[in-house]
């Protein structure tokens, strides 16, 4: 029985040791092979432990072949030194070119100085010293260095190239310059086969046609596709797009913003604003949606144009606003509803199409088609046209009844922001309620001419002319029947005015507002958020799984 335990232990320990003398022959580090050098010698005193080699030196290990002009190999520490010419070479992928050289076998580590290059199939590094770890694939170097490939150069002060993914990381000053822009940034992943640039941290590209700013982003240098999150926007001559995400094509100059967007014309300090935007700057025209309103300075004051859909198009100065479906706009002293907007920068004439109604001051107008003509030169509005079914109402000031004055259409004038000349013609009916200095109702004024001139003062009428063909008289109050103080067709909408720049949008546009700006603090709240680079750049960064064998 003893014997059986002595002999089963034994066995055991026996075995142990067998296998770990496996691993440690499987584990030990092969030792650097001499294959050919012209001259062999030692020279203790000169350098203790060395083989001396010189002339046409090659040298060998594990799969690396270095040449040079002389060498010191020191085989008890598996180790060496390469001058004059040095050229360090893995498979066919990876050269390694300098004036001096070390190279460790144990830890399959090189370092190389003296007009270093390291050249890739895609790309070329020159910089004064590179250190190159064969173990995990990876070279760094920390002196200036300048890398070119068939579409960019790259300068930076300090990098690091990953020889597996073809891919440079720069963390200190790198400039890319290409033909058509130039690229800075202090964080940048640059994959020399894809020509696909990371950007972290603030980064700027500069071109003729523009110049981009943005703290996250992704930019393909042979596509000229490009995807920029935080902080990101696109500076053209006169305009500024900015957005939670910005897409760009350099090719087509066209670029969409979603999220947050904001397009500034820096010219005429104009805003458009959004959750989604596309310009073509070619076309020079540009789309907003999803809760689009623009925001244009007139006589000192904004006025807010809000429609589902927003169209800009047009050269600077000869620009044209369209807005879309359900359109609202304000401004401190007038504001209004139509189906759509046309407005043209070059004639400052506004179309109000579909439906329009107006409310200037206490008045509501309607009629079928309305123009705002402003003065391009004062940039303040300077008439009014109303065209077909004008009707103009107002509640008396201390009654109940209402001011009307009906006809086929208005002419007015403004005067500081508010109407003040008004011209109504054709068949054009009125009912005035009258009241003397001391606001006692003096009577109720119904009549029908050809045409009328009213004068305001603070919208309040100030004076009323009638011509051609005047019929009608004053009626006391209690002469004149409530049906007879309402002219046909009139619809007092006072529950619709919009009170204020809020105003223009629906309870389910401003949800959506909330959500958009909710989702955005979360995004700028993860700091690593990963990059998702839309469909048009294509991810071949990452590796293909290696195809699975057949059984």
């Amino acid at each position: 029985m003893k014997k059986s335990l002595f002999f089963i232990s034994f066995l055991l320990l026996f075995l142990s040791v067998q296998f770990l003398a496996a691993q440690a022959k499987k584990t030990a580090p092969k030792q650097i092979h001499i294959e050919h050098a012209d001259n062999f010698e030692r020279n203790e005193p000169l350098v203790p432990g060395a083989v001396l080699l010189s002339g046409n030196v090659k040298i060998d290990h594990d799969g690396v072949v270095l040449t040079c002009n002389k060498a010191y190999v020191f085989e008890g520490e598996n180790y060496l030194k390469a001058f004059g010419n040095v050229q360090l070479v893995q498979g066919d992928t990876l050269f390694l070119n300098s004036k001096y050289a070390e190279y460790s076998g144990n830890l399959k580590q090189a370092f190389a100085t003296g007009d270093a290059v390291m050249t890739s199939p895609d790309a070329t590094l020159q910089t004064d010293t590179i250190h190159f770890d064969r173990n995990i694939q990876q070279a760094f170097y920390n002196t200036k260095g300048t890398i070119i490939n068939k579409d960019n150069t790259l300068v930076s002060k300090s990098g690091r190239y990953f020889a597996n993914e073809k891919k440079f990381q720069f963390l200190t000053e790198v400039t890319i310059t290409n033909p058509k822009y130039v690229i800075k940034s202090n964080h940048l992943d640059y994959y020399s086969n894809s020509g696909h640039t990371y950007l972290f941290g603030p980064s700027t590209i500069t071109s003729k046609a523009n110049y981009i700013y943005t703290e996250k982003g992704f930019y393909d240098t042979k596509k000229n596709l490009a995807h920029f999150l935080r902080k990101s926007y696109i500076k053209y001559d006169d305009r500024r797009i900015e957005g939670d995400s910005l897409f760009y094509n350099r090719n087509t100059e066209f670029a969409s913003a979603t999220r947050n967007v904001k397009v500034t014309d820096s010219v005429n300090r104009g805003v458009v604003k959004g959750h989604y935007a596309e310009l073509y700057k070619l076309k020079d025209s540009m789309f907003v949606t999803k809760r689009a309103v623009a925001i244009n300075l007139v006589e000192n004051d904004s006025v807010y144009i809000h429609g589902q859909k927003l169209m800009v198009t047009g050269k600077e100065g000869e620009r044209i606003l369209r807005a879309f479906k359900n359109v609202r706009f304000y401004k401190t002293d007038m504001s209004g509803k139509c189906d759509s907007i046309h407005s043209n920068s070059k004639s400052a004439l506004t179309k109000l199409i579909g439906n329009p109604i107006l409310w200037n001051g206490e008045s509501q107008i309607t009629g079928d088609l309305m123009h705002l003509i402003g003065d391009n030169k004062t940039r303040k509005i300077d008439s009014l046209k109303v065209i077909n079914n004008t009707f103009l109402l107002s509640k008396d000031t201390l009654g109940t009844g209402f001011n009307q004055v009906k006809g086929l259409n208005l002419f007015g004038k403004f005067r500081d922001g508010k109407l003040h000349d008004v011209d109504v013609v054709k068949n054009t009916e009125v009912i005035y309620y009258m009241r003397n200095d001391a606001n006692e109702l003096i009577g109720i004024n119904k009549n029908v001419s050809s045409k009328i001139t009213m004068i305001l003062e603070d919208n309040q009428l100030q004076d009323i002319t009638f011509y051609n063909k005047v019929d009608g008289d004053i009626f006391p109050e209690d002469e004149l029947p409530e049906n007879a103080r309402r002219l046909k067709g009139m619809k007092w909408r006072g529950d619709e005015r919009i009170m204020s720049k809020d105003d223009i949008f629906t309870k389910e546009e401003n949800e959506l507002n909330d959500k958009f700006i909710e989702e955005g603090k979360k995004e700028a709240a993860k700091e690593n958020t990963p990059m998702k680079v839309r469909k048009e750049t294509l991810n071949y960064d990452k590796k293909a799984p290696a195809p699975k064998s057949k059984k």
